[in-house]
């Protein structure tokens, strides 16, 4: 299932802490070629790279594409690859010390962004060059946030609010909990039935992670250590009720569709995008706990220390395209993402037919009203991710995780 790839591994979030503390990478920029100011246009059609570690591709590759197509005078070509999150620090640092850069653009998520910031990889297009990615001026607030993480490296090219929300049937769960006392009143009646995948390798697991310091009062929910008391306290109630956490997301999906598992940790995409491909059922629904504020994601674009100024050129023109509403239209997709688009004013109207048709058919009018009327946050860094993680691990389920 292409949501997968949205899932983060501690051991990816692990790395940054020791990728940090090694100093930034000796380059060794041939001269002229990656610095020194970048052209409007590239001096002749280049050919881009693009490695993606966070599953965009499923978003954006169609605005690539056509991109490609408009404008080949800039793009001759575009290659694409893949690979896990954890890898990509490494990868592009081995590249720019052995001076061989081949990789142009990276489509990543908050961890790899991190990483790549701490080890001082990325190339600083902002502020320099943000008049011409003329989208980032039309954020929605939220993804603005986000763009805000990224410093001067990333350009923000999609976003969602994420969640944590609830899942569940409603015929095994007809009186959903609506609190966080109910949900565990729920757990201990049904024992083994609430379920949440290992925070450290789950999106969803992740978001419940980082959104019941909001819903439970915490007093400083930006601090997993020292300002999470209350949600530690829950979380080790409800992990008596729990029989197992299982490694990943999809089998939290297939739990709650085989009937193992009434409830579920989700997310407006893992609500989505499984009912559109028929792993849950289509009549599941979705809820959220009183106190509940959104906790966002988004994917960026960086450009690697190493790549022609040509290529930057083109990148810019790029990026450009992509933020455009016509583009952004497409990161609705089949729910993967949901909404999608970081940029104001982009309908679902303005989305291709069979993004319209998935979401129509699987979407929920709730989500609007949901967005409009709850805060939004920003996740943990990178720093604080890896002592949750932890911590979580080694005093509340890190013994019960089942493999797949």
């Amino acid at each position: 299932m292409p949501i997968q790839r949205r899932m983060r591994t501690l051991a990816a979030l692990s790395a940054l802490a020791v990728l940090a503390a090694c100093g930034a990478p000796t380059t060794n920029q041939p001269a002229g070629e990656s610095t020194g100011d970048v052209p409007e246009k590239p001096s002749k059609a280049v050919t881009l790279n693009i490695l993606d570690v966070a599953g965009n591709l499923q978003l954006t590759q169609g605005m690539i594409d056509d991109f490609v197509q408009q404008h080949s005078d800039v793009i001759s070509k575009v290659t694409y690859s893949k690979a896990p999150a954890p890898e990509l620090a490494g990868k592009i640092k081995a590249q720019q010390n052995a001076n061989r850069v081949d990789i142009d653009l990276v489509l990543t998520g908050v961890d790899g962004l991190a990483a790549g910031r701490d080890q001082g990889l990325w190339t600083d297009l902002l502020p320099k060059y943000a008049d011409r990615v003329g989208g980032m001026k039309d954020y929605l607030p939220p993804a603005q946030k986000m763009q805000e993480l990224a410093g001067n490296s990333g350009v923000t090219v999609t976003y969602y609010p994420s969640g944590p929300l609830l899942e569940y049937l409603p015929a095994k769960v007809p009186s959903p909990p609506k609190t966080a006392a109910d949900l565990l009143a729920y757990a201990k009646a049904n024992k083994g039935k609430v379920m949440y995948a290992r925070p450290s390798n789950s999106g969803p697991g992740r978001t419940f992670l980082m959104g019941l310091p909001y819903i439970l009062g915490d007093k400083d929910p930006k601090d997993p250590v020292n300002g999470w008391d209350k949600t530690w306290a829950y979380l080790k109630e409800l992990n008596q009720y729990v029989d197992f956490y299982p490694s990943g997301t999809a089998d939290t999906m297939k739990s709650l569709a085989n009937g193992s598992a009434n409830i579920i940790a989700s997310t407006t995409g893992w609500d989505i995008n499984p009912r559109v491909l028929g792993t849950v059922p289509k009549e599941a629904a979705i809820g959220t706990l009183e106190g509940f504020h959104w906790v966002t994601d988004a994917h960026y674009a960086v450009v690697p220390k190493g790549v022609s100024t040509d290529k930057q050129a083109a990148i810019l023109q790029l990026l450009s395209f992509m933020l455009t509403p016509e583009q952004q239209a497409k990161a609705y997709d089949k729910g993967y993402f949901y909404p999608g688009p970081a940029i104001k004013g982009v309908e679902l109207s303005q989305a291709p037919q069979d993004s319209q048709d998935a979401i129509s058919e699987f979407g929920r009018p709730e989500y609007d009203q949901l967005i409009a009327d709850h805060p939004t946050e920003v996740p943990l860094d990178a720093k604080s991710l890896v002592a949750a993680f932890d911590k979580w691990d080694r005093e509340v389920g890190g013994s019960k995780v089942k493999k797949s």
